[in-house]
């Protein structure tokens, strides 16, 4: 059973994969990602891994079993691991952390970033269909989009924030001092 299960939680193109990487590559941390469980699911049934899917499918899920589905469903991966950290990445509405929050090796981290900076590295990154092309009257319309509404709610439940708007390498302070921050408070 790990020791801490790290949620992250953050708007589009904040820089929460970075955080991800750079804990599974420093602290050999488990990953667990909202959206694999999603991109499984469209793999499976032949469909385009595009945003618009993702935020399809998750409505229908959740309208189908229950809003926390995918609570339960990445908590039992979670406790499941056997790695002493373990990540778990896409956290966007509240019902999210339902089975996560009352673990107590369970702590939400928050990511910011500015709105331009994060539209900019989500059109660098290209990591779903459309992205590299997508325009910014685009961006703002998957700002408001059902499954991103919800996420600032969310970040006010994290118990720390790591802005995001510097250097790569500050970024990456700032996660090693959470993290190093969180381990000393399981110890």
């Amino acid at each position: 059973m790990p020791k801490l299960i790290i949620g992250l939680v953050g708007l589009q193109g904040c820089g929460k994969g970075t955080a991800a990487d750079l804990l599974k590559e420093e602290y050999g941390a488990g990953y667990f990602r909202f959206s694999a469980i999603l991109s499984d699911i469209l793999r499976r049934l032949g469909v385009e891994s595009s945003r618009d899917h993702f935020i399809a499918l998750s409505t229908a899920l959740r309208q189908a079993f229950g809003e926390d589905v995918l609570s339960y469903a990445i908590a039992q991966d979670a406790v499941g691991s056997t790695e002493d950290i373990i990540i778990i990445d896409g956290i966007r509405r509240p019902q999210d952390i339902i089975a996560l929050e009352p673990l107590p090796q369970f702590q939400l981290i928050a990511v910011t970033a500015d709105q331009t900076l994060r539209f900019e590295r989500m059109k660098g990154r290209g990591e779903k269909a459309g992205e590299s092309q997508m325009t910014w009257e685009q961006f703002l319309a998957t700002e408001q989009a059902e499954t991103e509404r919800t996420i600032p709610d969310v970040m006010a439940r994290a118990t720390i924030t790591i802005p995001n708007d510097g250097t790569r390498e500050e970024f990456a302070a700032r996660v090693r001092d959470a993290v190093n921050h969180l381990r000393a408070q399981q110890a």
